[in-house]
């Protein structure tokens, strides 16, 4: 069973030319290297991937920031010491869309501090929108298959000063069903993804 950090994941689709409930979204190959500028309530982050690193994983984080799926996203599990996460996003309908699941990846980096990785339940191939930054190094994660996409190159200091107040006490399946206005309601003090984009 996979480490209670990672858990069940969705994803989705956004933008203007968004896809019907009944299409599968379609995830861009990225560049072979790109960094992200995620501008969070609590300051820049920058993360830097290399896709070789884990194509499938970095094409889809690629897609995902190119839709601006991030943008509004709350970090609504940190645990400090080990991971923050976030990656659903503030608008169920969105995170329908995006809830296509991509191929598993064998870790070819580890989970050390500053890593981006997706998270994942614990079937094959779950993987969707939900990611981490690792706060501390967990190379136990390596062997549960937990593929290291990127990361943090810039304001790793902001990441670790992410709200850590709810824990993990925000329910997965009250954001999926509600989205942000949930977390607004029971969590207001959660820090937030402002934007997130790919730097030209």
């Amino acid at each position: 069973m996979k480490h209670a950090a990672v858990a069940i994941l969705t994803v989705l689709i956004m933008g203007c030319s968004a896809p019907a409930a009944d299409e599968k979204a379609a995830d861009e190959k990225a560049p072979d290297h790109f960094t992200v500028n995620f501008d969070t309530s609590r300051g820049p982050v920058a993360i830097e991937v290399n896709r070789a690193d884990a194509p499938v994983g970095a094409d889809r984080f690629y897609t995902l920031v190119k839709n601006h799926y991030f943008d509004g996203a709350r970090f609504f599990r940190v645990v400090p010491g080990f991971v923050v996460q976030f990656g659903l996003a503030g608008d169920p309908a969105v995170i329908k869309k995006w809830d296509v699941p991509i191929q598993d990846e064998t870790p070819k980096t580890s989970n050390v501090r500053g890593t981006l990785t997706f998270a994942a339940s614990s079937m094959p191939n779950s993987r969707t929108t939900q990611m981490f930054i690792n706060l501390g190094d967990n190379p136990r994660l390596d062997g549960l298959g937990f593929a290291p996409i990127g990361k943090v190159v810039g304001g790793m200091e902001n990441a670790d000063q992410i709200y850590s107040g709810d824990g993990e006490n925000p329910q997965q399946d009250q954001i999926q069903a509600q989205g942000n206005a949930y977390l607004a309601k029971e969590f207001p003090n959660l820090d937030y993804i402002k934007s997130a984009r790919i730097v030209q």
